[in-house]
């Protein structure tokens, strides 16, 4: 069979036949049209592209005025289309576009001039010029004539410089091979960590190593913009600006008073060689456990008003791992239990997602300083490849922004075991802006109780009738209840006019119900020096929300309060809101109107003395640094679905989160429950001890004790607990964890000098050994701690708890521990322990 069969021809072209199929490849003002170009290239077909040139030379013999542009630019829209499939079948598709074997010869001239620049092989040069020589003959009807000088011809120079500047397009000509060899790296300021970015084929690419070994193998970059059409072929790299930072901050609240800001960073430019020339900037910081990156959007006539249809950057998982994930878009926004899989077996994932590879390694994708954007979920195209996908917007494009500007930080973070990991996670707060806000004393860290578990045990109702919870004489019970422990707000959920109206739409946020009256509760609490927590469900109705905001929050500024709850259940998973027009539009929790809603809501309370506690939120990615008012959030399952979820959460659930969602920050679990009942009566898969454990674990400024009064005063040992424990720190230290195992944290007090540890384990019985070596060498401290019971467990009795004081077993005869001791814990499955370790006087 000939090739012109295997090409898919039937017959022979005459040159009449190719200025035929040439015009095909023309659009209504007679220019090269991209997408035919591309259909001739993908479909092998030689005669079309061909016959490009002839129709141009006689239109220029006819004295045409002018004549379809052939330049490279036009190549290059076409072969950037087809790059891909080029590079795949390289020497198939050189002889099927430049071998016209319908003549029934090949043209062999392997001593084509290499100086050219074309950079093939030998056989493919020469069919190039033969492809070239065959063109020309037929348009003329030369078919077995001497042609013209290939090198002095004015036709055969244009296609010759046609085709150079197509290959040069594609990184197949000598000058973009040597621009592929440019490499810019820069390391950790400890030498252990690489960021390497280069271009491979044109295409901008990195990879991040330790040492001498990948973590992230070669990723591309890139974007689909509206418009011009997608950014990532034919760049080149500019050089590289370089820095160095190193600084110690201070935290209003958190985890860790003081945080060590230290890296170094570069700046390189990233020009398209093709289209409209577009520069994209990446912004890169390399920490000495970790890598955050961004594109940074320049102002430029050429990209001006941006629309980004995706973002395209990759993340390749180097060395075989498992993931911890949750599934990314689907209707329970960040609401799923975590699923442990090999990393290729991912679908598309929501971050912080976590890796462990077979060597012990861990890494973990996240994003960092997150607004005006929308977040990115993780898709795994294939391998252990990850490809940042955007949720969606009801608008024209999933982002839409005016150069200049800058996207979220793209964040790894890499440790060698879990708990290294945690404390890798500082890397996203450095990664924010600086405190906006200046003073923020109305943002206290603090305890508090509520009017709130009992709906979810469906004994009270958030809505206005008989069993309804927010009454003002239940609000003054839990007043009474918080005073007397030392709680420092009330949460009232439930209170304001609207609920169970669809989508929200009834809600008023500055109206009570007639069974409560704000005024009377907020005098009787500050006479009582507790203050109120505010609650504004929206249903999801985040348009209604702003409407009203101003109203809402000037409500509770007036009436004492100092931080809010807010809410968005919406169990379709789309928020709702409306154009200017008064046309309804459905939202992802997490897409740019939500990120810039939830910057509006901090904006505004912060104007109002405010702070933000969000549910169903958009992720956290560290905006407390620079909104130190958004103090905490879910984005997590939390302590409800103990009450009626389907199934509860596991014991392994909080081992999980801490590697996992906790790496992004706060997270209001709202723990406590020591009657270890849900709704029904149904024991809940947790110890009694595992419940004051979840207090240090699982950090929060906010922390709630969630059960109901009078099951605190059925548990005073318990109680004692939660009324003693912090809940704002001065250090903090994983001292050991698996992720999905167990987990031991120790955090000291802020301003103070005794420390708290708190230890949880999944289904598994454990034995853990704490070394004290955290301490003060100059103290000596005594131990308190509230742990399993013989016999306890979830497979024993969960309510069996021992409080005791410890003695160290090298010194019994000595008031307490020191740095140089140990202290041996056993949980008990599903359960833990939370112990205190104060200084002796």
């Amino acid at each position: 069979m000939g090739a012109h069969k295997r090409l898919g021809y039937a017959g022979v072209m005459t040159a009449q036949g190719f200025r035929t199929t040439a015009s095909t490849l023309l659009d209504e003002s007679g220019e090269f049209h991209p997408d035919a170009i591309e259909r001739a290239l993908a479909h092998q077909d030689s005669n079309a592209v061909c016959g490009v040139y002839n129709r141009t030379r006689d239109e220029k013999a006819n004295g045409a005025s002018s004549s379809p542009k052939m330049g490279p630019s036009h190549v290059a829209k076409a072969a950037n289309i087809s790059r891909s499939r080029l590079q795949r079948h390289q020497a198939l598709l050189f002889r099927a576009l430049y071998r016209n074997e319908a003549h029934g010869r090949t043209c062999m001239r392997p001593q084509i001039d290499r100086k050219r620049g074309l950079n093939l092989p030998s056989s493919d040069q020469s069919n190039v010029t033969g492809c070239m020589r065959r063109c020309y003959r037929a348009g003329s009807g030369n078919r077995h004539g001497r042609a013209e000088n290939d090198r002095t011809h004015p036709m055969m120079a244009r296609v010759h410089g046609w085709l150079l500047g197509a290959l040069a397009a594609v990184g197949l000509a000598s000058g973009a091979a040597a621009q592929d060899e440019v490499t810019h790296r820069q390391c950790s300021p400890d030498g252990t960590l690489c960021f390497e970015l280069r271009t491979e084929d044109s295409i901008p690419v990195y990879r991040v190593l330790r040492g001498e070994e990948e973590v992230i193998a070669p990723s591309q970059l890139g974007f689909m913009l509206r418009g011009a059409g997608k950014w990532q072929r034919g760049v080149t790299l500019g050089e590289a600006t370089r820095s160095s930072h190193d600084e110690t901050w201070e935290q209003p609240w958190g985890e860790n008073r003081l945080v060590t800001d230290r890296h170094n960073a570069m700046l390189v430019p990233m020009t398209e060689q093709v289209r409209t020339n577009r520069t994209i900037t990446l912004a890169v910081r390399v920490f000495d456990d970790g890598v955050g990156f961004r594109y940074e959007f320049p102002a430029q006539p050429q990209l001006d008003e941006v629309i980004i249809d995706e973002e395209l950057t990759e993340f390749t998982i180097a060395g075989k791992a498992d993931a911890w994930w949750i599934p990314g878009g689907e209707w329970n926004r960040y609401e799923y239990l975590y699923s442990r899989t090999s990393a290729h077996e991912v679908g598309t994932a929501h971050s912080p997602m976590t890796f462990r590879r077979e060597d012990g390694l861990h890494i973990a994708l996240h994003e960092a300083a997150l607004t005006d954007y929308s977040a990115f979920w993780l898709q795994r195209i294939d391998g252990q490849r990850f490809r940042t996908r955007l949720a969606p917007s009801a608008q024209e494009g999933k982002v839409r922004r005016d150069a200049p500007f800058t996207t979220p930080w793209r964040v790894i973070l890499i440790a060698p075991d879990a708990p290294g990991l945690y404390s890798a996670a500082n890397i996203i707060l450095n990664l924010n802006e600086p405190n906006r806000l200046g003073e923020v004393a109305y943002a206290k860290p603090h305890k508090y109780v509520g009017i709130w578990w009992a709906m979810h045990l469906d004994r009270w109702t958030w809505n206005a009738g008989p069993r309804h919870g927010a009454t003002t004489e239940h609000a003054i019970d839990y007043i009474d209840f918080a005073a007397e422990h030392g709680f420092g707000s009330v949460l009232v959920e439930g209170w304001n006019e609207g609920w169970w109206s669809e989508s929200g739409r009834n809600f008023e946020f500055a109206t009570a119900y007639p069974d409560f009256d704000m005024d009377r509760v907020a005098a009787y609490a500050a006479e009582r020096g507790i203050t109120i927590m505010g609650h504004h469900e929206t249903a999801g109705n985040a348009g209604l929300y702003e409407r009203q905001l101003e109203t809402a929050l000037d409500y509770y500024q007036r009436h004492g309060v100092q931080a809010i709850k807010t809410g968005y259940v919406a169990d379709a998973g789309m928020v709702l809101r409306e154009d200017p027009d008064g046309t309804e539009q459905w939202e992802y929790h997490d897409g740019q109107y939500m990120a810039r809603h939830h910057a509006l809501v901090a904006e505004r309370a912060a104007a109002h003395g405010i702070a933000i506690n969000a549910h169903e939120p958009i992720k956290d990615t560290g905006l407390r640094r620079t909104w130190p008012n958004l103090m905490t959030r879910e984005g997590a399952r939390g302590t409800e679905y103990m009450a009626w979820g389907e199934p509860r959460n596991p014991p392994g659930h909080e081992p999980t989160l801490l590697f996992t969602r906790m790496l992004s920050g706060p997270f209001d679990l709202t723990p406590g429950i020591v009657s270890l009942e849900g709704r029904g009566g149904e024991l809940i898969p947790n110890t009694l001890a595992r419940q004051l454990a979840d207090y240090v674990v699982i950090y929060s400024p906010l922390q709630m004790a969630a059960d109901l009064p009078e099951n605190y005063r059925a548990a005073p040992d318990a109680l004692a607990f939660i009324e003693q424990v912090p809940v704002d720190w001065e250090r903090t230290k994983v001292l050991a964890g698996e992720v999905g195992q167990y987990a031991v944290v120790a955090r000291q007090r802020r301003g103070g000098d005794d420390w708290w540890i708190g230890g949880v384990t999944d289904g598994e019985a454990r034995t853990v050994t704490i070394q004290l070596d955290f301490l003060d060498p100059n103290k000596s401290y005594v131990a308190e701690i509230w742990r399993d019971g013989e016999n306890g467990g979830i497979d024993g009795n969960r309510f069996a708890m021992v409080r005791e004081k410890l003695k160290s077993p090298a010194a019994p005869e000595e008031p307490g521990y020191t740095s140089s001791g140990s202290i041996t814990v056993q949980m008990q499955a599903g359960g833990g322990f939370a112990m205190s370790l104060r200084p002796v006087d």
